[in-house]
């Protein structure tokens, strides 16, 4: 999957993202509507990982999809 592709199929992935990253709210889910950036930013605020910790488990997420 790619960032296109997490855009195009949100409704379906974004239960899998809210499982995968619990501590975000549906607010939070709701506001990154399929964008990676965004999704990017809310995991580093809510979880205090580095830039590229996260780029890379967005990109094991995706590659599961």
């Amino acid at each position: 999957m790619n960032s296109d592709t997490l855009k195009g199929n949100w409704e379906q992935v974004k239960g899998h993202v809210q499982k995968k990253w619990g501590e975000l709210t549906s607010d939070e889910i709701d506001q990154i509507n399929g964008s990676r950036k965004i999704l990017a930013g809310k995991v580093q605020e809510r979880y205090g990982r580095a830039q590229d910790e996260v780029d890379r488990e967005i990109d094991d997420f995706e590659n599961s999809y």
